[in-house]
């Protein structure tokens, strides 16, 4: 059963109504998180399984990132072509075929699911949040849907890992990969079956090359999606390298670490979900500028605070901080960007992942680099002054009104 499509002129809906209006594409959201986290989780007796490395398999992941950030760039396009609840299908099936293929327990077999998990997750993702968008002809409401999405899977990354755990002591981490698979078969099969909801004063998909065009000639597009870029890769960095920091600076067992990684999901996730309802409430997005100098500068701040200090305490506040402004920024970047789109929504999206895509990758060279160069410090100062760069350029972000076409011709 399918509501109508909220007119342009109404409030936004409440979040629980948004969330039972949307709950198939925010359960597919989630899915696409399930794949690698349940990868990483395992890793060494998946490693011990394949009889290799665990650093080889581990490096595999990397080839996810590849794959979704060439096919998010290149297919970019065709998630505006083709209806997006096929596209979240296919992707679905695509993690599925992975996560089945990842029970033959070999090396060749962790290739194959990685980078099926890169191609299914770039597919998933912007044609998710595209159609959480579209369901509503209110450009509020538009973008609260997509940052919803967004806050969804903040909370997946954050539960998964011990939801996952508790069954896999009964049937190991094949029994996590069987049930992902089937999860996201049944997901897939609701999405097709869900009527895809364009609004009405959207015209025809531009063609490929058009697509692109369009997009980049999105005001702010361009600037937006390489703040995008850098807030992934001094986010991510930061945590690929958080919890040897932790151990090394604070001399914090993994097991208390597992709770300043639930402080940092936490507060990002919270981050997210108020800067989301926050800018809905905003029709023209007039206070979007100062949402994303905010999020810099206090993204900045925590950096600085997290990784300049002997302190525990100011390091527990930093994390806090550093993951809030991250949050604002995320959720100021998807709001401009799904408000301003047009008929090219899908397409931005898509270019939108794959930068956080080589962001993920820039992050980690990025945070590696300056940790041998100069250390801790180092990364503090490194992060702190890229977050502060997002902040001023923040401020570039030139609010348009809504009714006005959001694409130059």
């Amino acid at each position: 059963m399918t509501t109508d499509p909220v007119p342009a002129t109404a409030a936004v809906p409440p979040d629980r109504q948004l969330v039972r209006e949307l709950w198939p594409l925010l359960l597919a959201a989630a899915l696409g998180l399930v794949p690698f986290t349940i990868m990483g989780n395992f890793l060494a007796p998946i490693a011990q399984d394949a009889d290799s490395p665990v650093e080889v398999i581990g490096s595999f992941r990397g080839l996810g990132g590849i794959a979704a950030l060439v096919l998010g760039a290149t297919a970019a396009p065709l998630i505006d072509r083709i209806p997006r609840n096929k596209v979240a299908g296919i992707a679905l099936a695509t993690l599925a075929i992975a996560c089945l293929g990842s029970l033959l327990s070999a090396t060749a077999g962790w290739i194959a699911f990685c980078l099926l998990v890169g191609v299914g997750t770039s597919l998933l993702n912007p044609a998710v949040s595209a159609m959480a968008a579209d369901r509503y002809s209110s450009e509020a409401a538009s973008g609260r849907a997509a940052t919803l999405v967004t806050s969804t899977t903040t909370l997946t990354a954050m539960l998964a890992a011990p939801l996952l755990a508790a069954p896999a002591v009964i049937w190991g981490w094949q029994g996590d990969m069987i049930g992902a698979a089937l999860l996201c078969s049944v997901v897939a099969l609701v999405l097709v079956r869900r009527p895809e909801k364009r609004p009405a004063d959207r015209g025809p998909a531009p063609g490929y090359v058009e697509a692109f065009r369009t997009a980049l000639r999105v005001p702010g597009a361009v600037l937006l999606i390489a703040l995008s870029c850098v807030r992934t890769a001094c986010f991510m960095g930061q945590l690929a390298y958080v919890a040897a920091y932790y151990d090394q600076v604070h001399d914090l067992s993994p097991t208390t670490f597992s709770l300043v990684w639930t402080l940092s999901g936490t507060a990002f996730f919270v981050g997210t979900w108020w800067s989301g309802r926050f800018l809905a409430q905003d029709r023209n997005l007039r206070l979007a500028p100062a949402v994303l100098s905010a999020g810099g500068a206090l993204a900045a701040v925590g950096h600085t605070a997290l990784f300049l200090t002997s302190s525990l305490p100011l390091a527990l506040a930093g994390t806090a901080l550093s993951s809030i402004g991250h949050a604002l920024l995320a959720a100021g970047v998807i709001t401009l960007l799904v408000r301003r789109a047009g008929e090219v929504r899908g397409t931005l999206m898509s270019l939108n992942g794959s930068g956080q895509s080589l962001g993920v990758f820039a992050g980690a060279a990025l945070v590696g680099t300056t940790l041998a160069l100069g250390g801790w410090r180092a990364t503090g100062v490194t992060l702190a002054l890229l977050m502060a760069g997002c902040a001023i350029a923040g401020q570039a972000i030139k609010p348009l009104p809504a009714k006005e076409h959001h694409v130059d011709r």
